[in-house]
């Protein structure tokens, strides 16, 4: 299940900003620690404990610090973390699947500790009633996500808000999210609350079903050298919408604008909601940007509503696509 990101071609690479101070993998226990792993499928490494409920392990770890070893197979269970700062890894990276169980009607995992490290986990079909069932929701603390798949569900990843805490996910693939057939509005692929601080690198959005791709109200973002591949999505809307405003940068990604959409006034919202953080020197820089090819359409890159000085550099749009457009 290793994927790698399209970037663009021919162009000079520009330099990461760099806002949150952690590698998403080096943050994360190595992965040989896993390879003694018992026969039960999840086992806390510091003890060497294995449990048949992922639930007893996390409740093992308590509100200490511990990794969660998950081996392969299809888990129809899921776990809910109260406290501490808890890793839970897969023993072999996309074969630990997560299938269609929301503890609380909300996610496969819902995290409140101190921080949660996520690596390798495949995350699929999370429908709840109320539209919001995700693979993750993030109700406390911080968050690390790393090479892991979330498919065929409500949502992803769903967030609260934490003005103080950051969240960086890295070389994961988000694949058949999103609805705006429920009561409770929209679900997207990534929804991310007030938060400080969100990082995007070497991932992949493709075949949405509705809403938005990114949605993110955090204070600074940092989207880089990931696709947004929309040709196959359904009634879908913006690829990366920040409607709260938003400072930092969406640098070196490559997106196609797909036929079937809900939206496509825009490829990139700023501030198309409540303005509560600034987005003067907002970046967008070298970036790709196509309509889907054999399509006559006219749209926009970036759509702003907040008059803010947002930067834009090196950016290659194909036919049919203007720029910057204030509302």
């Amino acid at each position: 299940m290793e994927h790698h990101a399209r970037r663009p071609s021919g162009r000079r690479s520009l330099p990461l900003a760099g806002f949150v101070a952690i590698s998403a993998i080096a943050a994360l226990p190595a992965v040989a620690l896993l390879a003694q792993a018992p026969s039960r499928p999840f086992t806390v490494i510091e003890t060497g404990q294995s449990f048949e409920r992922l639930q007893d392990a996390v409740d093992a770890i308590g509100s200490g610090t511990g990794t969660v070893a998950i081996g392969p197979g299809t888990h129809r269970q899921c776990a809910v973390q109260e406290a501490g700062k808890i890793a839970f890894m897969a023993s072999e990276p996309g074969s630990a699947i997560f299938d269609g169980v929301a503890c609380e009607g909300k996610a496969a995992l819902v995290l409140r500790g101190r921080e949660a490290s996520i690596a390798g986990l495949v995350f699929r079909r999370v429908s709840v009633a109320d539209g919001n069932g995700a693979g993750i929701r993030l109700e406390e603390g911080n968050l690390t996500v790393s090479q892991s798949w979330f498919q065929e569900s409500q949502q992803g990843i769903l967030t609260a808000n934490n003005p103080a805490g950051r969240i960086v996910i890295d070389k994961s693939t988000f694949s058949g999210l999103g609805t705006c057939e429920n009561s409770a509005g929209c679900a997207h692929s990534i929804y991310i609350g007030d938060y400080g601080a969100l990082r995007v690198t070497r991932s992949r959005f493709e075949r949405g079903t509705g809403g938005h791709y990114v949605k993110s109200r955090a204070a600074r973002v940092e989207i880089v050298a990931s696709s947004f591949d929309d040709s196959a999505g359904r009634g879908t809307n913006y690829m990366i919408d920040l409607p709260a405003g938003a400072v930092g940068q969406i640098s070196n990604n490559w997106f196609v604008q797909g036929r079937n959409k809900e939206n496509y006034s825009a490829f990139i919202a700023v501030g198309a909601e409540d303005v509560l953080h600034p987005s003067d020197g907002l970046r967008i820089a070298g970036n790709d940007a196509r309509i889907v090819p054999g399509l006559n359409r006219s749209t926009t890159f970036v759509a702003d509503w907040t008059g803010a000085r947002i930067a834009l550099a090196d950016n290659q749009l194909g036919v049919g696509l203007a720029p910057l457009e204030r509302r």
